[in-house]
């Protein structure tokens, strides 16, 4: 566990990308909960906003599983989601909560699963959900194990999510730069062309885009190729 916890924090720091990542969390929770011949697939919900969906699974069926339960609106997964507790089903056409859900599934195949909740720092609620082709596969040992997996995952998780969040937000501040670099070189332009004031130059920028319904990055970036070819660069401190 702790090799696999470790994998997963250095794929997080390596790669800092979300969608890498919880893939990753899909195929290293199928690969610990499965045994020779009896092989585990994994699908991990997010519920969002009232909306539901895979963020991540370790093979199509797993994928396809979940949005069968999504499309019932209720099961194991989505249980341990709202209730924030794991949903261990040894032998699904022996229980009867979901029979549509269940009836559905069996004809694919499945014959166990497992949900178990994450827990996020947000309003957000997730879990991980898992099929298996045989009867009785998660007994208690593999309930405890697959609990462990998921809280050491949470945290990662989390960190995960965090990172995403800041990466955008760099992103954002990148391209908030590069606007504003070119609607100053726009305005400076249009001061020599028209021989005018800066705040004159800002007004005939904003009618522009006001009366073309163009974004005024856009009409800058106009102006800025009207009277170059160049690139325009933006500089700042990283």
């Amino acid at each position: 566990m702790i090799a696999v916890n470790e994998y997963l924090r250095d794929l997080l720091v390596e790669t800092y990308d979300l969608e890498s990542f919880l893939n990753a969390l899909a195929h290293v929770s199928a690969d610990e909960l499965s045994v020779p011949g009896a092989p585990v697939h994994v699908g991990i919900t997010l519920r969002r906003h009232k909306r539901v969906g895979t963020v991540a699974s370790n093979s199509a069926l797993a994928q396809t599983l979940d949005e069968v339960q999504y499309d019932f609106g209720e099961g194991p997964c989505l249980t341990a989601c709202s209730e924030h507790r794991t949903i261990s089903v040894p032998d699904i056409s022996a229980d009867g909560r979901w029979p549509g859900y269940f009836a559905e599934i069996h004809n694919a195949g499945v014959r166990s699963m497992l949900a178990v909740p994450l827990t996020l720092n947000s309003e957000d609620t997730a879990a991980i959900n898992l099929y298996s082709m045989r009867t009785h596969a998660f007994d208690d040992q593999a309930i405890l194990q697959a609990e462990s997996h998921a809280e050491h995952a949470s945290a990662l998780l989390n960190l995960a999510v965090t990172m995403a969040k800041l990466r955008d937000n760099e992103e954002n501040l990148k391209l908030a730069l590069a606007s504003r670099t070119a609607i100053d070189l726009a305005v400076g332009i249009i001061m020599g062309q028209n021989k005018c004031s800066q705040d004159r130059a800002v007004e005939i920028l904003k009618s522009a885009s006001s009366s073309r319904n163009i974004k005024l990055r856009h009409v800058a970036e106009a102006v800025i190729a009207s009277t170059t070819s160049a690139a325009v660069s933006t500089h700042f401190e990283g």
